[in-house]
């Protein structure tokens, strides 16, 4: 039986991580609002999320086409694009300046520095890894471990959130602080 949740999940992506994201975090509980700009893979995700949900999905999920849209009453955003500089630079960029400011942003990564990432936004504070690959994510199951990564000056409160957030949907979390380039 889902957890009543009160957590606004925004997921912005919505190829394979991102709509199975949204499947987990809508059976948790939480509301979720899926983004994508490609109206195509929004309608695929839907599909699918209503297949495996059913006639819940019509309150627990909603579908959004614009990033402002999706993380309008966040408390975490979640993005899945992929895990390339300018694409995760991009996507921060657009969440720093649409969402409000008590929103936490999540962003799957094994190969950039959350550090580096934070700091290109206005709450450094409020950002955190995901580390692992976009498909090891998509798969994971209940029961087994995520990854944490934070910075230097990750929020407790940041850490908490989402820790919390995978918890409720059956994860075990683990979390780590990323080494700062004088620690390498």
């Amino acid at each position: 039986m889902p957890v009543d949740c009160s957590q606004t999940v925004a997921i912005i992506g919505a190829g394979p991580l991102g709509r199975s994201l949204a499947l987990g975090a809508a059976r948790a509980g939480f509301r979720v609002l899926l983004e994508d700009v490609m109206p195509s893979t929004l309608h695929h995700a839907q599909e699918y999320i209503r297949k495996e949900l059913g006639r819940e999905a019509l309150p627990a999920v909603e579908f959004v086409s614009t990033v402002e849209d999706a993380v309008r009453g966040a408390d975490l955003a979640i993005d899945c694009v992929p895990d390339e500089l300018e694409s995760k630079l991009e996507i921060l960029w657009l969440l720093d300046r649409m969402a409000p400011p008590q929103t936490v942003f999540a962003t799957p990564t094994t190969q950039l520095s959350i550090a580096d990432l934070a700091g290109c936004t206005y709450r450094p504070e409020k950002c955190i890894a995901l580390a692992a690959e976009p498909a090891a994510l998509a798969n994971l199951t209940p029961g087994s471990a995520i990854r944490l990564r934070t910075s230097p000056v990750t929020a407790v409160e940041t850490v908490e959130l989402v820790s919390r957030f995978w918890r409720v949907m059956g994860f075990e979390v683990n979390v780590e602080q990323e080494l700062s380039k004088d620690e390498c």
